[in-house]
């Protein structure tokens, strides 16, 4: 099970030797989630030299969305916003990325390995394919035209969203959605799901109970967190890639509070402190040794 992950920015995050197998060339990935039992991730990698890998099949269900520079898999040359997706198993066609290319990568149900194409896949469902779509080209789909969205208790679509379908497994329910909401959308009352759901912001941003979201930032939420009030930029709207392990089902509270009292001890006005700061160094920093940056200490 991945932690409850809400909210970070990439940016805090350290870079680490991109996990690929059977793959020529050089890459850097940052863990925005991570699921240590069975190497389920999701992750902003960065190419630092060209590089390709042959034909075969990944170990666990794969899917890249590009944030930049350009991606070529099979006959396919795909810009900013191209994704595909193989399901574990399926045959994926060669893959080759330009120099300074930037992905967004999801894992799920599997680690990163990755077997040459004569591999033995047999438990593949007849009905799960390669996808592969320009979604920069796709149109935006408005919610009340029908979209499977979200819903308010009445079963009425919320108003104000656009979606683009990237990928949906048609037995667990599983999708990859853009969403995109219009300035100023909102939505009041606190709401939790049944299932997981995990956003990376690609575009202006919105505030929300756990934060604000920026482009780069980015959770990944178990089943049955409580969030919301979602507030858009005004001027900007909000666009996020959204994935859950099943169809989302909105369950709202109303007049939900979360109230925290108590007295201040040795902290505060009027209260003093008695000592001075003290430099504690991240435990993240140890993986890669000291911060180079003096300012830090």
């Amino acid at each position: 099970m991945r932690p409850h992950v809400e909210l970070i920015d990439e940016n805090d995050l350290v870079w680490h030797h991109a996990e690929f197998d059977n793959a020529t060339g050089t890459a850097e990935q940052r863990h925005l989630s991570y699921d240590e039992e069975d190497g389920s991730a999701s992750l902003k990698v960065r190419f630092t030299s060209d590089w390709s890998r042959p034909a075969g099949v990944h170990h666990a269900d794969t899917e890249w969305f590009v944030r930049s520079g350009q991606v070529t898999i099979g006959d396919t040359t795909l810009g900013p916003e191209g994704f595909w997706m193989a399901p574990k198993g399926v045959l994926t066609p060669p893959v080759s990325v330009t120099a300074g290319s930037e992905i967004l990568l999801f894992r799920e149900h599997g680690d990163w390995h990755f077997d040459h194409a004569d591999a033995d896949r047999d438990f593949v469902r007849a009905d799960q394919q390669l996808i592969v779509r320009d979604s920069a080209a796709m149109p935006w789909i408005d919610v009340k035209d029908g979209s499977p969205m979200r819903f308010d208790l009445g079963g009425t679509p919320v108003p104000g969203l656009y979606i683009k379908l990237l990928a949906r497994d048609a037995e667990t329910g599983f999708y990859t959605r853009l969403i995109k909401a219009k300035p100023g959308w909102r939505e009041v009352p606190l709401a939790h799901h049944p299932c997981s759901e995990e956003a990376y912001c690609l575009d202006g941003g919105f505030d929300y109970n756990f934060g604000k979201m920026w482009p780069g930032t980015y959770f990944w939420r178990p089943p049955y967190i409580r969030h919301g009030d979602f507030t858009a930029d005004a001027e900007q709207g909000c666009t996020w890639i959204v994935r859950s392990d099943a169809d989302l089902v909105d369950w709202y509270t109303d007049n939900a509070k979360v109230v925290m009292t108590g007295d201040p001890t040795n902290w505060g006005p009027g209260h003093p402190h008695s000592l001075a700061p003290r430099f504690v160094e991240p435990v993240r920093s140890r993986s890669t040794g000291p911060w180079p940056d003096p300012t830090y200490q």
